[in-house]
């Protein structure tokens, strides 16, 4: 049986041992960067243990505007079973409550079970905007 709970600074080691070895999932985080998206957006990150194992575990933060997900990801042994759609839904869900009408995820281009995955929850591609970034 699994449980759902707030994920926590003290999961960083397994979250990005969980992240790392999902397919399609890349997590670069520094520690301190991680446990600062906890600390701006308190309860929102989330994780599924079975029992004192990280099962699954996503990211979840907001601008004040807009939602984000990062890193969705279940262990293998516990895929196909519902948690990674159950860790959406608490996801959009808490989003919601604080206000947030849009939420967005940005998929590594050759993840080809991640986009059946988000398309399957209904989620579409954005055809219309080019991603940009720079390392400060």
């Amino acid at each position: 049986k699994h449980t759902l709970s707030e994920l926590l600074p003290e999961d960083y080691d397994a979250a990005m041992t969980l992240w790392n070895t999902a397919p399609g999932v890349r997590a670069s985080e520094p520690r301190e960067e991680f446990e600062r998206i906890l600390m701006r957006n308190p309860g929102l990150s989330t994780a599924v243990r079975v029992g004192v194992e990280l099962a699954g575990a996503v990211l979840c933060c907001h601008d004040g505007r807009r939602g984000y997900l990062y890193h969705l990801a279940v262990a293998e042994k516990y895929r196909r079973q519902g948690i990674a759609r159950t860790l959406v839904e608490r996801s959009l869900s808490l989003l919601e409550q604080q206000g947030i009408g849009r939420c967005t995820i940005f998929l590594v281009a050759d993840n080809e079970q991640g986009k059946v995955f988000w398309q399957q929850l209904g989620w579409f591609e954005r055809t219309d905007l080019v991603a940009f970034a720079k390392d400060l």
